[in-house]
């Protein structure tokens, strides 16, 4: 297949990462078309033997890291993009590009590590620095409904590490619901199946009949969110998980305020 052929259905993706990475997309444009003529003057540059997508963002990053045309042309508007660019740039650059690469462009952790040159240890160290400041920007309350204690306990020192708290951990649909009337969580981590066989997504659509809240499932039976009952938007993690995506998809979730309802109540 041409190198063009390869490199032309990604660039839409990699505008989108460029902007988010830059600020704007005016800069993130003048570094896709360098990294697009460093790619044309010199094809050996780019590394064929890799998935184009994960070789066209590996070029991408090495131009972004050795060209200085990144500039700032946001006024002074408050729309929510405005407002996560402006997060963004708080992180440092590394984190900043891990963080994007797994929460918003969806890539593995194994290609992240291709795309950064990272090892394994080196990215989760990365993630967790993003996700430590994001936590410092937007720190909440986040009920866990899981009815196994070592995932509970796991997902407990994961919240804890990156700087929220935890409301409280329920294992069945009854407990959840109750913790919420007593305090509203900022983010709600949810298992499906329950420990009295109730259903955790019951419990979330339950809860998301009073109250709009970022949710995310953690669950070894996915299939099952595959029904008209599921809340929009969902984030969806199968068991067994990798914390590094558990902590990349906590900080998506409320660092771009992306709160779940439950469809069948917006009816």
């Amino acid at each position: 297949m041409p190198l063009t052929e390869k490199i032309a259905p990604n660039i839409p993706y990699l505008r989108r990462f460029a902007r988010a990475l830059c600020g704007n997309q005016s800069s993130g444009d003048a570094y896709v078309a360098a990294t697009l003529e460093a790619i044309i003057a010199d094809p050996s540059s780019f590394p064929s033997d890799q998935d184009p997508r994960v070789a066209l963002f590996k070029t991408f990053l090495k131009i972004w890291q050795s060209l200085e045309v990144n500039q700032r042309e946001d006024g002074p508007g408050a729309s929510p993009a405005a407002m996560a660019e402006r997060r963004l740039e708080q992180l440092p650059p590394r984190p900043r590009q891990a963080f994007l690469l797994t929460a918003v462009e969806s890539f593995s952790p194994d290609q992240v590590q291709t795309i950064l040159d990272v090892s394994p240890e080196e990215l989760d160290e990365l993630l967790d620095t993003a996700g430590r400041e994001i936590a410092r920007q937007v720190a909440t309350e986040i009920l866990i409904i899981e009815d196994e204690p070592i995932i509970a306990m796991d997902l407990e020192a994961l919240v804890e590490g990156l700087g929220h708290s935890v409301l409280g951990i329920a294992r069945t649909h009854k407990e959840a619901v109750g913790e919420v009337q007593k305090k509203r969580p900022g983010l709600i981590l949810a298992d499906i199946q329950l420990a009295d066989g109730s259903s955790g997504l019951d419990a979330v659509n339950e809860i998301l009949g009073g109250l709009e809240v970022p949710v995310i499932f953690i669950t070894a039976y996915p299939e099952r969110l595959l029904t008209g009952d599921r809340p929009e938007p969902t984030f969806l993690i199968t068991k067994p998980f990798q914390p590094d995506m558990v902590k990349a998809m906590i900080s998506q979730a409320l660092f771009f305020d992306t709160r779940a309802h439950n469809r069948g109540a917006a009816a």
